[in-house]
């Protein structure tokens, strides 16, 4: 156990991007050229669909970005009104941000680490961070102690989440996660490939020991209730780190509106993208948001893809939005809310 702490001692720390101005800073990036200049575009756009008040605007997260210190940048954009909802994958949500909610936390590490070592001591890396791997089963258990709780039957994973946040509310707990904020501020948070996280082993867990009757994540319901939100409040902005799932299932809602029967759909009237994959294999992360113009999905007229690192990027962003302090005028949506109203959306005649 001594040895294990050799290698957790300095916490990763978040960012605060409200103790720095960086605007006249992006605004000289706009100046000049090549990604810095993408970037001062994105900055703009960003700032666009949060300053229009018609605009509903979705952030996607990829990547590992709770633990790699960028929570409290997520965090201020919600708390500023300036998300209305997130869909992401789980391990920011569960592995990362419910992690640290429940009092754990994430360490700076070393890429030359001797990783059968690690393994050994019970530490688990990503990249450059280390995470004790005995404290992410006591998330695990968590997610099963919840869905434990739970009347059996399918959820959509925002269904799910919302529960974690009520039971971090009702033990005392993480206060100042995304997860907790997220509930208390009634902003949806999607999480389509549930499972594959943290919260897959407890919803195993939970079925082995519930074979008959037991809690279940239903992903079509996940993707019927986002489309629900698109066809009600209409136009969005996508404000997207990575790629990955979160990123086609945010941008396939208009499609999935349009197989309903809503020929009318606005296609995404805003999208930003930050990467630092590109196209030429074809794959999801990389294809640009020109091409899902194709598809039907994003409109041409204020779309930026930026590529760089989202550590750097996503604060620089963030924080130019933030201090422009357009989101002073947005009022909260609480589309959670909106969603367990279960207003009706119905196949288009």
């Amino acid at each position: 156990m001594s040895e294990q702490q050799d290698f957790l001692r300095q916490t990763v720390e978040h960012l605060d991007i409200k103790q720095v101005n960086v605007v006249p800073l992006i605004e000289m990036m706009g100046k000049t050229a090549f990604q810095a200049r993408n970037l001062a575009r994105a900055a703009e756009i960003f700032d666009e669909m949060v300053n229009d008040t018609d605009c509903g605007v979705i952030l996607t997260l990829a990547g590992s970005m709770v633990s790699a210190g960028q929570r409290e940048v997520i965090l201020d954009l919600l708390r500023a009104n300036a998300v209305d909802a997130i869909v992401s994958t789980g391990a920011n949500i569960v592995d990362q941000d419910f992690f640290e909610a429940l009092g754990y936390r994430h360490y700076q590490g070393d890429i030359f680490a001797n990783d059968d070592q690690l393994r050994r001591l019970h530490i688990d890396r990503i990249y450059d961070t280390y995470i004790n791997e005995d404290e992410l089963r006591v998330t695990d258990d968590t997610t099963r102690v919840i869905a434990d709780s739970l009347a059996p039957g399918a959820y959509s994973s925002r269904e799910f989440i919302r529960e974690m946040g009520r039971y971090l509310v009702e033990n005392g707990l993480g206060e100042g996660s995304i997860v907790r904020t997220a509930y208390e501020l009634d902003i949806p948070i999607f999480v389509p490939a549930f499972s594959d996280c943290s919260a897959g082993f407890g919803l195993v867990a939970h079925q082995v020991a519930n074979p008959d009757a037991h809690v279940s994540i239903d992903s079509a319901k996940d993707f019927r209730e986002l489309t629900e939100l698109k066809v009600k409040h209409g136009k969005t902005g996508l404000f997207m780190l990575g790629g990955g799932v979160p990123k086609n299932f945010v941008q396939d809602v208009v499609v999935s509106a349009e197989f309903l029967g809503y020929e009318d759909i606005e296609m995404h009237a805003y999208a930003v993208q930050l990467t630092v994959a590109d196209e030429r294999d074809g794959a999801l992360s990389g294809s640009t948001l020109k091409e899902a113009n194709s598809w039907g999905k994003v409109s041409l007229a204020r779309e930026q893809m930026v590529y760089g690192e989202m550590t750097v990027t996503f604060p620089l962003i963030a924080g130019y939005v933030w201090h422009k302090r357009n989101w002073e005028k947005r009022t909260p949506r609480r589309w959670a809310k909106l969603i367990d109203g279960k207003f009706p959306v119905k196949v288009a005649q």
